[in-house]
């Protein structure tokens, strides 16, 4: 696909999802509305060696949420969308997306092409699946706690496993991840620390936990083997929420992801400093804008994940 050109420039960053974005149905009125779009399903399709359309837009949901499966399919669409907005015209700023959303946003930079970002991160699923055995990890979100009081609880519950801060999405909202054990004495102590609302979520590995130091290792070689480019506009990462646009990079910054926080509240607040003021995000659901508003609430969510969003983000942009 191409990278976005600039033909305007812009107040505008995007953002792209990550697991727990996923539904089925995604995708299916861009590819309905875009034989060029559906075309991107067909190539992956091709790489991943399965019907990556049928999965993505009928299911089932059981096999959509398994890691493996999940990550392609989210990257696919979230490009799919992506390929929609390309036609508007605007630069961004800078680009960011939430842990497997990075992946996207460095295809939206030119960092990695289309086919090479479908292949790589459909090992770091398999990776990822295999770093843990099924069933023995939980992630789940904790409401109305601060970071340090959730970091303190996480540094508790480890006498009984591992477990970890995995994502600091927002102010009040923090993603911890880890063996099953751990996770559940987390939440006990959560609650009794005032937490609003614990919710497990539909991820099947405890990613961004010193578990994933083992998927990370394996994928470094993988990472290493990519011929990376500069990129047409800095990435905030997620591991230190600091922008990057050179090759060399990119690839340690990929690496030092999978087994660290991602530092989703700060990235946002870095890209505000940059001038982003209209934050679109693109691809499936609207996760990325919810939290945005609580980061920086005077920012403008915009999202691009089927016709009549995309329809939506094109009016307000042109305003």
């Amino acid at each position: 696909m191409t990278i976005l050109q600039s033909t305007r420039s812009s107040n505008v960053g995007l953002v792209f999802p990550g697991q727990g974005s996923q539904s089925v149905g995604m995708g299916r009125a861009l590819a309905e509305s875009d034989p060029g779009i559906r075309s991107l399903y067909e190539e992956a399709s091709a790489i991943l060696g399965y019907d990556m359309a049928a999965l993505c837009f009928e299911g089932p949901a059981e096999q959509l949420n398994l890691t493996e499966y999940t990550q392609p399919a989210l990257l696919v669409s979230s490009l799919a969308a992506l390929r929609a907005f390309e036609p508007l015209g605007i630069r961004p700023v800078a680009v960011a997306g939430h842990s497997l959303g990075e992946y996207s946003a460095l295809v939206a930079a030119g960092g990695l092409t289309y086919r090479e970002a479908v292949a790589i991160v459909q090992k770091r699923g398999r990776y990822m699946a295999e770093a843990v055995p099924p069933g023995t990890g939980l992630v789940a979100a904790l409401l109305g706690l601060t970071s340090d009081v959730v970091k303190e609880l996480c540094w508790e519950a480890s006498v009984v496993g591992v477990v970890a801060a995995a994502n600091f999405n927002s102010p009040g909202q923090v993603v911890i991840a880890g063996e099953k054990a751990a996770v559940e004495r987390a939440i006990e102590l959560a609650k009794a620390r005032g937490c609003k609302k614990a919710i497990p979520l539909p991820v099947s590995v405890p990613v961004h936990t010193p578990l994933m130091q083992q998927a990370a290792d394996r994928l470094a070689a993988d990472l290493a083997a990519i011929a990376w480019s500069d990129l047409k506009m800095p990435l905030v990462n997620n591991a230190e929420a600091r922008a990057i646009s050179k090759a060399g990079d990119i690839q340690a910054s990929l690496v030092r992801q999978l087994p660290s926080s991602v530092l989703w509240e700060d990235s946002v607040k870095a890209m505000a400093a940059m001038g982003v003021t209209t934050f679109v995000e693109v691809g499936p659901g609207a996760v990325l804008s919810g939290l945005i508003k609580r980061i920086v609430p005077d920012a403008v969510t915009l999202n691009v994940n089927d016709p009549k969003s995309l329809e939506a983000t094109r009016a307000a942009l042109s305003a």
